[in-house]
């Protein structure tokens, strides 16, 4: 890899060469993937992206940590749509509102990005088999690119994950497994499996090169804003590696010197499983705590990117919110009825903390902010259902439709 110099331990600084199934480091910390930014600022630069044909999330190849000559595999990823919403930034009182709709990947979510990356990575190394343990969206981004490969997948879930993901694994063939326990003993049992029969393992907290596709949506949002940096940008944060990603993208773009400034980032976990936020704001080590959330795709009580995500937070200069069950289920339909975005519960937690920073007056009026819809809302339909409320019922009677409705 020309523009990687080498993998880099967040806990120890060891160095390692960047093979493509390099895991953790041997201190336990995760690994970090270190590039040659003045090699790639020459190569890498605005000219050269107008002039790109490839609109897929690998038109920032000099940023990935991928082989030359290495064909991407997976799904078509990337270029989501970032939606200006003037409605929204006029009700939050802030100068501008932008959503990044990452619900438009092919199976719906922003762990295609990492998915892709995954199954790129597994090729390189010669494996025909790769794993994961998932709330629910890494595992069918994984089985849906994988699928697209050729690879065989075997996928662990806790047993509440939402059908419509359930669906997704069954349909591209994942060998699925629903664990009865929490997420923490599903990637136990995960862990287990690969190291006995040593599949390829796309665990985003332990494989380095994960989050390095995550952080593909970041370089979208700079080249999406003409390489303005906004002020924020909300991330609904889980096991902490996308917000490690959006960092590293905000990062890689600074170093390059396409971005004058490193957004600062707004952390969101729900209030009923929120440990990265507790060990920023409390200045303490992660203690895990328990999985109490209806947003399953940040329900993680014992987050295994908690190094990087914490980092993120800090060197951004970021903020931390928590938002209720209630408060995400608001945002949900809030995003829907004023942007026409259908983002599932974690989706919409980005938005949800967003809203009550602005609430308590915690954003200065002339910012410009960007919030992250990770997932779409066909992904937990049952959820939604819950959150608004059943259509009225009428025969084929105009007049009966009218009273319903309050019609004259």
């Amino acid at each position: 890899m020309r523009n990687v110099k080498y993998l880099k331990c967040t806990r120890c600084s060891r160095e390692y060469p960047a093979l493509p199934d390099m895991t953790t480091c041997d201190c336990g910390g995760i690994l970090d993937v270190v590039y040659d930014y003045d090699s790639i600022r020459t190569s890498l630069t605005k000219e050269t992206l107008r002039e790109r044909a490839d609109h897929t999330m690998w038109r920032y190849r000099e940023l990935l940590p991928i082989e030359e000559d290495t064909v991407p595999q997976g799904l078509r990823v990337g270029s989501s749509p970032l939606y200006e919403s003037e409605r929204i930034a006029e009700d939050l009182g802030i100068k501008k509102l932008y959503i990044k709709d990452d619900g438009f990947n092919p199976t719906s979510s922003l762990k295609d990005r990492a998915s892709a990356m995954a199954v790129t990575k597994a090729k390189e190394a010669g494996y025909s088999t790769i794993a994961c343990s998932s709330t629910g969206n890494a595992a069918s981004s994984l089985a849906g690119n994988a699928a697209a490969s050729g690879i065989k997948t075997y996928i662990f879930v806790p047993s509440r994950a939402p059908k419509g993901k359930i669906a997704q694994l069954l349909m591209f063939g994942a060998n699925l497994t629903a664990v009865d326990g929490s997420y923490e003993e599903t990637f136990e049992l995960s862990k287990k499996a690969i190291d006995k029969y040593g599949w390829y393992n796309r665990n985003a907290a332990v494989n380095p090169y994960l989050s390095e596709g995550k952080k593909t949506v970041a370089l979208e949002i700079c080249e999406q804003l003409d390489f303005i940096a906004p002020d924020f940008v909300a991330v609904s944060v889980g096991d902490g590696c996308t917000i490690a990603g959006v960092y590293k993208g905000f990062y890689d773009m600074y170093r390059i010197g396409l971005i004058d400034r490193i957004p600062r980032l707004i952390s969101v976990q729900a209030e009923g499983c929120c440990p990265i936020n507790t060990a920023v704001k409390e200045n303490t080590p992660l203690r895990a705590q328990e999985e109490n959330t209806f947003a399953d795709s940040i329900a993680v009580g014992v987050p295994r990117n908690a190094d990087k995500a914490i980092k993120a937070i800090k060197d951004s200069d970021g903020i931390c919110v928590n938002v209720s069950d209630d408060e995400i289920r608001e945002a949900q339909k809030y995003l829907a009825k004023n942007a026409g975005v259908f983002a599932e519960p974690a989706g919409a937690a980005a938005t949800a903390g967003l809203r009550k920073l602005c609430r308590e007056g915690k954003l200065e009026k002339d910012a410009t902010v960007v919030t992250i819809a990770t997932g779409n809302g066909l992904k937990d339909i049952d959820s939604a259902i819950k959150t608004v409320s059943e259509p009225i019922h009428c025969k084929n009677d105009l007049k009966e439709f009218e009273e319903k409705f309050g019609l004259k």
